[in-house]
């Protein structure tokens, strides 16, 4: 299990368009991934389950995987909501 926290700062945090960009990049990983904020845990693969947790700009939220490429899937999921969602 590789997990790190990340604090979501581009305008509309991880709502529509770049919750659809993380699912996307979370699916290109072998690793079971999950996204969780105050306590609830979702799967990071599933656009229902990330939009429900409602993360807004300035959110802080931890990157959890557990696999064979964890530590890849958590850094390059933390890298894109570093970069503000532009690859």
């Amino acid at each position: 299990m590789f997990s790190k926290d990340v604090s979501v700062q581009n305008q509309v945090g991880l709502h529509a368009r770049p919750a659809t960009f993380f699912i996307q990049k979370a699916n290109e990983f072998k690793s079971t991934i999950w996204v969780e904020k105050d306590e609830r845990k979702v799967n990071a693969k599933s656009l229902l389950g990330v939009l429900s947790l409602g993360i807004t700009k300035g959110t802080t939220i931890n990157i959890m995987a557990d696999g064979a490429d964890e530590e890849a899937a958590v850094n390059t999921l933390v890298d894109l909501i570093n970069s503000n969602f532009v690859e």
